[in-house]
Formats: structure tokens, C-alpha cells, sequence
């Protein structure tokens, strides 16, 4: 083997090593931030069936990513693929069931009490449409291995928001607590980066698109939800519910204690 074939293989080794291991990190600390709600009694499994569903669907495909992301690092490329192709079947059903979710919600309690009610709705939508934009380009590109896992593991980064989020004292963040999540979702693209810089000298091209498309869609949920539009669908939508009788904005409850 000569010196060449040498450092490709060591960085090749170097790489899967970092996908293998940021997978495990990103999806212990997405399942952390639910338990932890859930031990804290801020959750709770006496909830509606969407949730149910939404959260079959959604954990099932952390665990497929996770099996796909190890069978990699075992040379195991033909079950890999096979597996992948249950991912064009689960985006398209996670946009319906987590954009279901979010019109349940809003009428149910309008949101979380950190989050304005048109901005929780209108900013979720946006996520989503990150999430399906970085995963379908994937599954696109999965004949170009390097653009393929990168791309994947950003959307797989974006989608897990709303569990490591869970994580972050986001009531001490208002108005900003979007922003708030989706700076802490940046820090796996940019561990990405650093890998990249480190292994292969340079950064992948498809890093940018996994840190900046998220971050651009989410400002541009922001500015949508302030619109006057926004505002006025969202109350007409809410009225006779639960969700309804919420202030407009962000806020802290009377009784709130972290």
C-alpha cells in the first residue's frame, strides 16, 4: 500500500469514525431532551392520537438514521441501501404527521408560551420544509457518497430540534427562542466543518447548505409569522379554542418557575 492509498484510508476511517460517533451524540441528546420533559412532568403520554403517531413516526426515523449511519461504518453498504429506501416513504409522512401536529397544537394551546402563537405555527412549517429540502437532495445525491452522508446528517440535525431543544432554558430566551434552537442545531454542521477542515484540509460545499438553508428558512419563517396575514389567519384559526384565549406573543405565565 502505498503512502497515498495509506492517508486515504486513514482519512476514511477518520471520517466514519465522526459520523458514527455525532450520530450517537445527536440522537442521545434528542431522546434526552423528551425523557427529561417527560421525568419533569412537563409531558406527558395522556395526550391525543396525532401525538402518538407524531412521535411513532418521528422517533423511528432517528433509529433508522442511526442503524443506516452504523451499518456504514461496518461495510454493511447493500442492507445501508435497502433501509434507505424506507426514507422516501418517512419524509413524506413525517411533513404530513408534523404539519398536522403543528395545526393541532396551535389549537390546543397555541403553542409553547415561549414562542408567539403565528410563530410557532408559521416558524414549524419552515423547519419542516428545511428538514424535507436537505433530506430529499440526499436521497438524490446517494450515489455521491460525500454530499450524500453530509447532506443526511444535516437534515437529521434540523429535524431533531425540537428534542435537544427540550434541553435549553428557552423561556429565558424570548422573543428569541427560535433563534435560540436552531444557533444550538448549528453546532453539528459546524462539528462538521471542523472534521472536514481537519481530515481533508478544506470544508465540503454541502456543510454550507446543511448550516445556512436551516438558518435562512427559520429567518424567513420569522419575518412571514409577523405579517399582519399571519397574525389575523392564526387568530381566526384558533377562536373557540383553547389556543385562542393565549396572548398573541411570547410570555411568561404568572405561575412560571423554571
Amino acid at each position: 500500500m502505498t503512502a497515498s492509498d495509506q492517508s486515504s484510508s486513514s482519512s476514511a476511517a477518520s471520517e466514519h469514525r465522526f459520523f458514527l460517533v455525532a450520530t450517537w451524540i445527536l440522537a442521545i441528546v434528542t431522546v434526552s431532551g423528551f425523557v427529561m420533559q417527560l421525568a419533569m412532568g412537563r409531558s406527558s403520554f395522556e395526550v391525543p392520537l396525532p401525538y402518538h403517531l407524531h412521535a411513532f413516526v418521528f422517533m423511528s426515523f432517528i433509529g433508522l438514521y442511526v442503524t443506516q449511519v452504523t451499518l456504514v461504518t461496518r461495510a454493511n453498504i447493500a442492507l445501508h441501501r435497502r433501509l434507505g429506501q424506507i426514507a422516501a416513504i418517512w419524509i413524506p409522512l413525517m411533513l404530513a404527521l408534523g404539519t398536522w401536529l403543528g395545526f393541532v397544537v396551535l389549537r390546543k394551546s397555541g403553542g409553547p408560551f415561549f414562542f408567539g402563537r403565528s410563530e410557532f405555527l408559521v416558524v414549524n412549517l419552515f423547519h419542516l420544509g428545511a428538514f424535507a429540502a436537505l433530506a430529499s437532495a440526499a436521497l438524490k445525491l446517494r450515489n455521491r457518497p460525500d454530499w450524500h452522508k453530509r447532506l443526511m446528517f444535516g437534515a437529521m440535525a434540523t429535524v431533531s430540534i425540537p428534542g435537544y431543544a427540550r434541553l435549553l432554558p428557552l423561556p429565558l430566551f424570548i422573543p428569541y427562542a427560535y433563534p435560540a434552537m436552531f444557533m444550538a442545531a448549528a453546532l453539528f454542521p459546524l462539528a462538521g466543518m471542523v472534521m472536514d477542515k481537519r481530515v481533508h484540509g478544506r470544508i465540503h460545499p454541502a456543510w454550507w447548505w446543511s448550516l445556512l438553508l436551516p438558518l435562512a428558512l427559520m429567518a424567513l419563517g420569522e419575518a412571514v409569522h409577523s405579517t399582519g396575514f399571519a397574525y389575523d389567519w392564526v387568530a381566526q384559526f384558533t377562536a373557540g379554542h383553547p389556543g385562542g384565549e393565549r396572548p398573541d406573543e411570547a410570555f411568561l405565565p404568572p405561575d412560571f418557575s423554571m
